[in-house]
């Protein structure tokens, strides 16, 4: 990986790494069975910076790069994919737009909360009947005097009930398409008030928190279960014409370039959820014997293996070159699909063989490896199932062909 990481990649690797291992590893099945959002680490990783690792030291950010990024997300779901996305979906989803289309107010307003990991930010883009097809939003945004009133659910939303910033989207002119949905920076107040205030991050006081924006129920999900999920809903909720995010119309336009660089966390995230299950494979292989030997002796695990590592070095270059594009400023849209798609689909391949490598200690959970393959399967549908990504990829390839 020299190409790609100099020395400060290396240490944040490390740091991370450490952090992963001592304070994830142990509460990690005990987050994961009783679905309990992580607060404790949360206010950890929020003090190692690793909420705002891409994002300038001014607005209470790391200072670090892009690929910085990506090494934290890779090493965080080496253990748990839970801690991964809770980054993930802040950073990319819940700040990124603010950094990327916010004024110099908004951005002054929201981002110092956000980088420093002091409120969760989220993303609502998803709907009950909007799902692949992302131009299909029902939420609606009804001008009136000094801004809008929305109407709306977002679905499978991560963080609405912790989380207290989030950017959505909402059609402002019906007949438009895609070219009439606006997004809107709104505000709620934490469902954790009680756990908060007990950590200290996670609820500001002074945010002004919007009327009728609240969450919904709880989902109970297969994997990502210490991850907080749930629907985001808004009636009759007033945003004011200064918490519109970019110009109105491009809401669609933006989150398209906003799940770019989302796929290529979810790529970042698949690929150490299959490395962690590599590595879980290999000290049971190690230590488990049958018939007299080690299980690594027998031809038939050494080729299950060495088809894990031999998928796992290919989707470090495609994650990192994917990143390293994008931090050089150039076109990555299609590299980060072919990674999204390659990686997540290598998770859930990765993973299976790690519970088979297991036999049946793989299927209880004794063993980390049966909750890393609940955690992988949700990487081949959240931010573009890969059927989108094929879809993606093929649109590119017909462009490139006729230009």
């Amino acid at each position: 990986m020299d190409r790609y990481f100099d020395d400060s990649h290396y240490m944040i690797r490390d740091m991370v790494r450490d952090f992963a291992r001592n304070e994830i590893a142990p509460v990690a099945e005990e987050m994961d069975r009783d679905a309990i959002f992580p607060w404790d680490n949360v206010r950890k990783m929020g003090e190692l910076g690793l909420f705002g690792v891409p994002w300038s030291e001014e607005v209470g950010g790391a200072g670090m790069d892009d690929m910085s990024y990506m090494i934290v997300l890779h090493e965080l779901a080496k253990v748990d994919a839970s801690h991964a996305i809770t980054v993930s979906a802040h950073t990319t989803l819940g700040t990124s737009p603010i950094v990327n289309f916010g004024t110099d107010a908004q951005k002054e307003r929201f981002l110092p909360l956000l980088a420093a990991g002091r409120v969760l930010g989220g993303f609502g883009l998803t709907e009950p009947g909007a799902g692949s097809d992302a131009s299909g939003t029902e939420t609606m945004a009804r001008k009136v005097d000094g801004g809008y009133v929305l109407n709306g659910t977002k679905r499978f939303i991560t963080h609405a009930g912790v989380g207290e910033v989030f950017v959505v989207t909402a059609v402002t002119e019906r007949d438009k398409g895609s070219k009439g949905i606006t997004s809107f920076i709104v505000t709620k107040p934490t469902t954790d008030l009680e756990k908060t205030r007990e950590v200290g991050v996670g609820h500001a006081e002074d945010l002004d928190f919007i009327d009728g924006v609240r969450a919904g129920k709880k989902e109970d999900k297969m994997g990502w279960r210490a991850s907080d999920t749930r629907e985001l809903i808004m009636e009759d909720a007033f945003v004011p014409d200064e918490n519109v995010l970019g110009e109105p119309g491009k809401g669609f336009v933006n989150f398209m370039k906003t799940l770019d660089s989302g796929r290529i966390g979810i790529a970042a995230l698949s690929l150490g959820l299959a490395e962690g299950a590599m590595e879980e494979a290999l000290r049971y292989a190690d230590e488990r014997k049958q018939f007299g030997q080690k299980l690594h002796e027998f031809q038939g695990i050494q080729f299950m293996l060495a088809d894990m590592a031999t998928e796992i070095e290919a989707a470090k270059h495609l994650v990192f070159h994917a990143t390293w594009l994008k931090s050089r400023g150039e076109p990555f849209s299609k590299q980060a699909a072919i990674a999204k798609l390659f990686a997540s689909e290598l998770a859930m391949r990765a993973t299976t063989k790690a519970v088979q490598i297991h036999g049946g200690y793989g299927y209880i959970k004794e063993y980390p490896v049966e909750r890393m393959m609940r955690d992988a399967k949700i990487c081949e549908i959240g931010e573009g199932t890969s059927e989108i990504q094929r879809m993606v990829i093929a649109r590119h390839l017909v462009r490139e062909l006729l230009s």
